[in-house]
C-alpha cells in the first residue's frame, strides 16, 4: 500500500467515525435529579416544624335533636391547649364524627390564646375568683413544691397553661362546660405587679409603697 492510499484510507475511517457518533441533543437539559415532588405532582412542601402546644380532650358530649326523618346524632368536644409556659386556649367544636368534632375546637383554641401570668415559684401573682352560670372556682397561690390541689378539669387547664403551685376550690355546678370557663374566667383576671402599676400610671415601688 502507497503512501497516498493509506492517507485515503485514514480519511476514511475518521470520516466513517464522525458519522457514527451520536449527535448532541439540542434544548435538552443536562440530566440531573430535580426537586421532589409528592404524589400530587406538585414540589414537597418543607417538613412543618414540631407543634409545641399540648392538647387536652376535657369531655365529649352527645347532642341528640329530634327531626322529621327521626334523631339526628352529633358530637361536642370541650378541647384545652397550652405549651406549659404560659399560652392557654380553650374552644368546643361541633360535628358528625367524635374525630372531626376534635379537629375544629383544637383548630378555634389555638385562634383564641391568651397568655397567663405566672410569678416566681410557678404559681399565680395574686388569689382570684371565677365564675361562670352556677359554678365558681377559687384559685388561691401557693409556695413552691406545694403542686397543684385541683380537680380533673381544673387540674388540666393548670397543668398546659405551665402553672405547678396553687390551691384551688370548685363551689356550685360541675358540668365541664362550666368548670372550665369558670377556671378561664378566674384565669383571664390574673395581673402582674407590673400590668397594675401600668393601668395606675405608677411605679412598683410606689404601688407596695417601698
Amino acid at each position: 500500500m502507497t503512501e497516498n492510499e493509506q492517507v485515503v484510507v485514514e480519511e476514511v475511517e475518521q470520516a466513517t467515525q464522525e458519522v457514527a457518533a451520536p449527535a448532541p441533543e439540542v434544548g435538552r437539559a443536562p440530566r440531573g435529579r430535580g426537586p421532589r415532588r409528592d404524589s400530587k405532582g406538585g414540589p414537597r412542601r418543607a417538613p412543618r416544624e414540631r407543634d409545641a402546644f399540648k392538647e387536652t380532650v376535657i369531655a365529649i358530649n352527645r347532642v341528640s335533636k329530634t327531626v322529621k326523618g327521626g334523631r339526628h346524632l352529633r358530637f361536642t368536644a370541650i378541647v384545652v391547649i397550652g405549651d406549659n409556659k404560659g399560652k392557654i386556649g380553650f374552644a368546643t367544636g361541633k360535628a358528625n364524627e367524635v374525630p372531626d368534632a376534635i379537629k375544629k375546637a383544637l383548630e378555634r383554641a389555638r385562634r383564641n390564646l391568651f397568655t397567663v401570668p405566672i410569678i416566681k415559684g410557678d404559681t399565680i401573682p395574686h388569689d382570684v375568683l371565677g365564675n361562670w352560670g352556677a359554678t365558681q372556682v377559687f384559685l388561691k397561690k401557693a409556695p413552691d413544691g406545694t403542686g397543684i390541689v385541683a380537680g380533673s378539669a381544673v387540674r388540666s387547664i393548670l397543668e398546659l397553661a405551665g402553672i405547678k403551685n396553687i390551691y384551688t376550690k370548685l363551689y356550685g355546678s360541675r358540668t365541664p362546660i362550666n368548670t372550665v370557663r369558670a377556671t378561664i374566667n378566674a384565669i383571664q383576671q390574673l395581673r402582674t405587679r407590673e400590668q397594675i402599676a401600668a393601668l395606675r400610671g405608677k411605679t412598683v415601688s410606689e404601688l407596695v409603697g417601698r
